[in-house]
């Protein structure tokens, strides 16, 4: 197949001139050396007398490693790598959009722009990938693997995250195109034209041996479009995460905001998910019509007494001027929270998080332009953190708690194991915690009981449900192994075997595993059995 022009045009940003290998070469043996990154790479400017970007380090690196002019050496790479916090979490995500498509909510805080999909503005960093690719999922992924992989990052396991208003309310066939685009581009290597596989079936077989694994695919989508047939559908297309709007726990909130869903809505969508092995990312909003900082509190409070997500991102609302709700502020019927009051308000509610939720983000990263009246700072988090330093607080949840880059050993570890009641199962987060209360590794067990709801699926009759299996520090690529680091050092198959030995003694007879395409060769090597839609074992 030719290429297209949007191929074309993300190959061209790999060139690196051999002027800049040149120099690269220099000033990457300086600081082998010893030197500083910044202070190698002054001492040895450009022609232009601008200094070498880390893109050119990095490709310094591999191509010298690759000659045998250089031993492959991880705490070099770590210091050129830009921005290593993006896979510091062990995995690499990728963050692609669906076209524009008209979405059945039809809530007032939500932007409309007709160059995008429902409530996303084309100036998001994300937004802006994709509108320059025109939405293309192909060359959306192809991209961004390209750019994680000159700024030294490894991209072998992709956790693939589709945003773009309701992803259930796209028609089937664009959805099964779509996700089997994203695959061809993960199994692309450098020796092939642009890749097309016949079938989504065929592009998730050839992925679990890929260069680039899928080992998460997230869509986001809302409560009321949650149903029996629907999660067979998601689990066909290789999902394995959730992203749903909440936005509030009150009904009357919700009504106000023309949601176009209940509280209790959401209660039963989270419930057949979970029952269904699915990770949950719920989106809460504070500062809705109607609400207050007061109420607000209290709502955030309903969340772990009604549906206990595993993950949770934080979106205060924001005054948008392409909203219906510009038209009530402008009536003096909506006030924004100011940008002290949202402060004090998540710093107040932070410290309550469960330790076995994540909380991913605590403000969207819509840039400040687009904001008529209220906070526009998009630094909300650091703010939170501050002031929680100030109140001599911490935040328990898992983000906070992530080992990411320290260096840990195994005999160094707690191993412990949080049961909670979340829809009608017994929840166990199993986790290897460090001294200071670092998260290394942990897993999510769910037992079904006897009022958890049918899902319908054969291969959870009886079952166990392993839902997460996520080991933290910075990401290596598949097979390596490195002291110290908490990937690939066990931590995965002990969890494993915990979970195990639970159902076992709770008299489970079977355990299911909800795997990712990318993953399943590390499930099956472990002893589990192909299903219909999971990977299970008998006990």
């Amino acid at each position: 197949m030719p290429e297209s022009e949007r191929i074309k045009k993300w190959k061209k940003t790999r060139i690196v001139t051999p002027e800049k290998l040149a120099v690269a070469r220099q000033v990457l043996l300086d600081i082998k050396a010893g030197k500083g990154v910044l202070e190698a790479a002054r001492s040895k400017p450009m022609p232009d007398g601008s200094i070498i970007s880390k893109a050119g380090l990095v490709a310094a690196y591999n191509e010298m490693v690759e000659s045998g002019q250089l031993a492959a050496e991880t705490p070099l790479l770590e210091k050129i790598r830009m921005k290593p916090v993006r896979t510091l979490s062990g995995v690499t995500t990728v963050t692609v959009l669906t076209k524009p498509y008209p979405c059945p909510g039809k809530c007032i805080f939500c932007p409309t722009d007709v160059r995008m999909p429902k409530s996303y503005l084309p100036d998001e960093p994300g937004a802006m990938r994709a509108l320059d690719h025109e939405f293309d999922p192909y060359t959306q992924v192809r991209s961004r693997i390209n750019a994680l992989d000159s700024l030294g990052h490894p991209t072998d396991k992709i956790e693939l995250l589709i945003l773009g208003g309701t992803w259930s309310a796209y028609k089937k066939d664009y959805q099964e195109w779509f996700i089997k685009r994203c695959f061809d581009a993960m199994n692309h290597t450098e020796d092939h034209q642009e890749l097309e596989s016949k079938s989504l079936l065929e592009a998730q077989s050839e992925n679990e041996n890929a260069a680039h694994r899928n080992v998460g695919l997230v869509i986001e989508t809302r409560p009321d479009e949650i149903d029996p047939k629907e999660l067979v559908r998601l689990r066909w297309l290789g999902v394995t995460k959730v992203q749903m709007g909440a936005q509030s726990m009150d009904d009357e909130i919700l009504l106000a905001n023309k949601r176009g869903h209940t509280a209790a809505k959401t209660v039963t969508a989270v419930g057949l998910l979970r029952a269904a092995g699915f990770k949950i990312v719920l989106h809460w909003m504070p500062n809705l019509l109607g609400a207050t900082p007061t109420s607000d509190r209290q709502d955030f409070g309903r969340l772990w007494e009604q549906v206990c997500p595993d993950e949770l991102k934080i979106y205060p609302n924001q005054l948008l001027a392409n909203a219906e709700l510009y038209e009530v502020w402008k009536q003096g019927q909506y006030t924004p929270y100011t940008t002290q009051e949202l402060i004090d308000l998540i710093v107040d509610i932070k410290p309550s998080v469960p330790r076995y939720c994540r909380i991913n983000r605590v403000i969207r990263d819509i840039p400040s332009n687009n904001v008529v009246e209220g906070n526009r700072r998009t630094s909300l988090r650091q703010d939170v953190h501050a002031e929680l330093q100030k109140r001599g607080q911490v935040c328990q949840c898992v983000r906070c708690r992530e080992l990411r880059s320290t260096k840990v050993e195994g005999g160094e570890l707690a191993n412990n194991d949080l049961v909670y009641q979340a829809g009608g199962a017994e929840e166990h987060f199993l986790s290897f915690d460090t001294e200071n209360d670092k998260v290394a590794g942990f897993l999510r067990l769910s037992l079904p009981g006897h009022t958890s709801p049918d899902t319908g699926f054969t291969d959870l009759i009886g079952a166990a449900l392993i839902r997460e299996v996520h080991v933290y520090g910075q990401s290596l690529p598949v097979g390596s192994e490195q002291s110290g680091f908490a990937q690939h050092s066990g931590l995965g198959t002990k969890l494993l075997h915990q979970a195990e030995q639970i159902a076992k003694q709770k008299g489970y007879k079977m355990i299911a595993v909800i795997s990712a395409i990318g993953t399943r060769k590390y499930y099956l090597e472990r002893g589990f059995e192909r299903g219909e839609y999971y990977l299970i074992k008998k006990l």
